[in-house]
């Protein structure tokens, strides 16, 4: 049932609805630097060579319900980014794009918002034991509160909404200076899936 994680590459070419798009635009960074911004510029395309070690030979065990998630996910890399969008017409915002991963795969309603999803009442995962599937939260905006959220794909890396600027969904590192400069914490939210959805799973 559970799948490896290399078959996901080819598939590679989510307050209220300000909650991930109403941080600030950063101050000028230099690369590898990411800043999440609302703020219109040209961004380089998306290189397939950003999922990078996903490619090789290794095995990745998806946990349960992970696997559905991340393969769409990834299938929707490029999508442009779009302030308070929750779909792929419209574009997604950080939180639309999580909440309508879980939403189309497994069925489950997650809150609009980063503010409220962070608070929903599933396990904290230390940054060392993170695996596939696991929310992931970041102060982008330098109050220390959570205004960003991705998930996490495995070897460092997670898909999220970013930007404009980044060009919409996209897959990072959490070693980047940027991400790991604003990372919050995380939470395996997948524990909070019920036994009928993991009954719906092939």
């Amino acid at each position: 049932m559970l799948k490896r994680f290399a078959p996901l590459v080819p598939l590679a070419l989510t307050v209220l609805l300000a909650a991930c798009a109403s941080h600030a635009p950063q101050p000028q960074m230099s690369a590898p630097e990411r800043p999440v911004s609302t703020v219109e510029e040209p961004v380089a395309p998306f290189e397939e060579a950003a999922l990078g070690d996903f490619s090789d030979d290794k095995a990745y065990k998806l946990p349960e319900l992970a696997d559905s998630i991340l393969s769409h996910g990834l299938s929707l890399v490029g999508t442009r980014y779009r302030f308070g969008g929750s779909s792929v017409k419209s574009g997604f915002d950080c939180s639309g794009f999580i909440g309508y991963l879980f939403k189309e795969e497994i069925g489950l309603q997650l809150p609009r918002s980063t503010r409220d999803m962070i608070n929903i009442d599933a396990p904290l995962v230390k940054r060392s034991d993170l695996e596939p599937g696991d929310l992931v939260f970041f102060s982008t905006n330098g109050r220390g509160r959570v205004s960003h959220a991705g998930i996490y794909l495995g070897d460092d890396r997670f898909i999220h909404s970013s930007s404009s600027r980044s060009g919409g969904v996209r897959v990072d590192s959490l070693e980047d200076r940027y991400w790991n400069r604003t990372f919050i914490e995380a939470k395996r939210v997948l524990a909070m899936a019920s036994t009928e959805q993991l009954a719906r799973q092939p």
